[in-house]
């Protein structure tokens, strides 16, 4: 598709801030105006608008989509894209580590623990650690407390945390990443161990980094998303 555009714009509407292409507002892929709950937020989807050349790369619009996906998706129904989250809290890969025989254990636990225990103290609650891979549920406050975590977000910030969830396979992970000063790139490194430890004992295949490079920048995408989201 070519570009049919020239000027791009934010314009501040009720409920928050939209991109207009030479005046005229952007939709979401439903069809529904494309409104963000931020400035700062409309201004990136505008720099991705004004970015694209005579030709437009849909691979261009990360924000976008998300931008589309909490308006289409999350915003009709928060409280299953809740649940579809929380799962993410109950399996999550910060609480599930080696024997305490394996080497891996050691690493986890120096790069994990310090992690999970700040997201207690944060949090207040309690965590479950498990070695081995045999399932262990979570408590039953903590469960409750989680779910209202995530239902307390916004459609926007919720759909960002829900996508970093999904790629770390951790929901600490997208909740300590979402935080105004989260590192989202040590974050995404101590969700990635495993996979990493694996490569460097077995070798790197290109087509793998290539993908665990990929969802990296998806990772960090959405941890400013989310940030830029409660600016």
């Amino acid at each position: 598709m070519k570009r049919f555009w020239k000027d791009v714009n934010v314009v501040e509407r009720e409920g928050g801030w939209q991109v207009a292409l030479d005046d005229r507002g952007v939709k979401s892929v439903g069809g529904a105006p494309q409104i963000v709950p931020s400035r700062a937020l409309a201004e990136e989807l505008a720099k991705e608008w004004a970015r694209q050349g005579e030709t437009i790369d849909p691979r261009g619009f990360p924000f976008r989509d998300l931008a589309d996906y909490a308006i289409d998706m999350v915003a009709r129904d928060p409280a299953a894209v809740v649940e579809k989250t929380l799962r993410y809290g109950d399996t999550d890969t910060l609480l599930y580590r080696a024997d305490p025989d394996e080497p891996l254990h050691a690493r986890q636990l120096a790069d994990w623990e310090p992690i999970v225990a700040g997201f207690e103290r944060e949090e207040q609650v309690e965590l479950v650690r498990v070695s081995g891979i045999v399932h262990r549920p979570q408590p039953d406050a903590t469960t409750a407390h989680l779910r209202q975590r995530l239902s307390d977000l916004d459609p926007f910030a919720l759909a960002g945390t829900e996508m970093m969830a999904s790629l770390a396979a951790s929901l600490v992970i997208a909740l300590e990443a979402g935080r105004p000063h989260g590192d989202a790139e040590a974050l995404w490194q101590a969700a990635s161990l495993e996979e990493e430890w694996q490569a460097d004992l077995w070798g790197r295949d290109e087509e793998a980094e290539e993908r665990r490079k990929g969802r990296a920048e998806q990772f960090a995408h959405a941890a400013r998303w989310v940030r830029l989201a409660n600016t």
